[in-house]
């Protein structure tokens, strides 16, 4: 099931109405080329101040299973179940700090916006990605020496679709589901705070 467009209301362009975050993954290697386009969209991605603060560490398990295992050790074990057969993981990290030492407070939101270039260039590519939350950041942190001024944020798992029916059937369900979102009145205010667009 590589197909999932979102039910817009209004049309909205085919790449971001058919991105969607599945979870049947085939174990087939991603290619380094692709691996490249999608850390390179995420390269280009805007920022305040032209800072660049996001960092990600790809865990590619073809090139070095030690390191990949590490990572995906770091998944919670609903997390890991799923990703049993993803190729790659990349943490999204963020620089916290300016380069004169003042807090970056725009940080996390740069790497968000270079997270979904990246996410939106795997589709582009026909690769499937999933960001997740559901990992031990402190684990993650000490396994990687992750500087304190880093701000260790996410996990995206990276590969190609998979078959949804061997999926264990409550995960079927969910792949399986139509999509959904808030409406737009509840997150987009029109001139005042929670006055619906």
């Amino acid at each position: 099931m590589t197909n999932k467009p979102a039910p817009t209301d209004v049309p909205i362009h085919e790449l971001i109405a058919g991105r969607w975050s599945p979870r049947a993954y085939s174990s087939e290697p991603v290619s380094r080329e692709h691996l490249r386009a999608v850390l390179e969209a995420a390269r280009w991605a805007p920022s305040s101040y032209n800072m660049q603060p996001w960092r990600f560490v790809v865990f590619d398990r073809a090139t070095d299973e030690v390191a990949f295992k590490k990572a995906f050790n770091t998944l919670v074990p609903f997390n890991q179940a799923w990703n049993a057969n993803a190729p790659v993981l990349i943490c999204v990290t963020t620089h916290t700090l300016t380069s004169k030492g003042d807090v970056n407070r725009c940080a996390p939101y740069d790497a968000g916006a270079a997270a979904m270039s990246l996410v939106l260039q795997a589709h582009a590519l026909g690769l499937a990605a999933h960001q997740m939350s559901g990992f031990d950041v402190n684990a993650f942190r000490k396994a990687f020496a992750v500087p304190d001024d880093v701000e260790v944020i996410a996990m995206i798992s990276l590969a190609h679709y998979g078959d949804v029916d061997k999926l264990d059937p409550v995960l079927r369900e969910r792949e399986k589901a139509a999509r959904a979102r808030l409406p737009l009145g509840d997150v987009a205010y029109a001139g005042a705070w929670n006055k619906a667009f």
